[in-house]
């Protein structure tokens, strides 16, 4: 049985993600071109290198202890998805609150574990102000039929820190 629960800033290490598969193989990817999406063939393999897992870790730590939301999923007490909500609001009308990271553990995907994870980060964000949650979400065809099935569209007003980061990811919101 998976146990949800808030990771506090003190357990955020990387022994906590002993037991997590990020890999992600990736055939093909959803690029903007001429003003309109398109499915492209990009073959590359996604992991975590040490260097990820650091900054993962610092970005999630900033977060649990400024007010956000650093949510995990456990199967018998080993850490198999998370997700977490930035604190504050932004926007041109402070309607975004950031779904950050939402991850789930390469055995566990397409069983509910990142449906769940969703749902709760947006209870979060609307029980602290927000209108829309907020992704910069990887462009794969996989992960954009997910969050497409969960409600996300393409975001009326782009986070320029977020494409400078990530200039492949596709920008989206969900309505809270």
């Amino acid at each position: 049985m998976i146990v949800y629960r808030e990771i506090p800033q003190a357990q955020l290490c990387r022994e906590l993600f002993a037991h997590f598969q990020r890999r992600q193989e990736v055939t093909k990817c959803w690029r903007k071109a001429g003003g309109a999406w398109v499915i492209r063939d990009i073959a590359f393999v996604d992991d975590w290198s040490e260097q990820d897992y650091a900054a993962l870790i610092h970005s999630l730590k900033r977060s649990a202890g400024t007010g956000g939301l650093v949510l995990g999923a456990f199967l018998d007490g080993r850490l198999k998805g998370f997700c977490c909500v930035g604190p504050g609001l932004f926007g041109s009308r402070g309607q975004y609150m950031d779904l950050s990271e939402l991850n789930v553990s390469q055995e566990l995907r397409r069983l509910g574990v990142g449906k769940e994870l969703f749902c709760r980060a947006k209870a979060f964000a609307a029980a602290h102000g927000a209108q829309k949650l907020y992704l910069s979400a990887h462009s794969a065809v996989e992960s954009q039929a997910f969050y497409r099935a969960m409600g996300c569209v393409e975001a009326e007003e782009y986070d320029r820190a977020h494409v400078e980061k990530e200039p492949c990811d596709c920008q989206l919101e969900c309505p809270l």
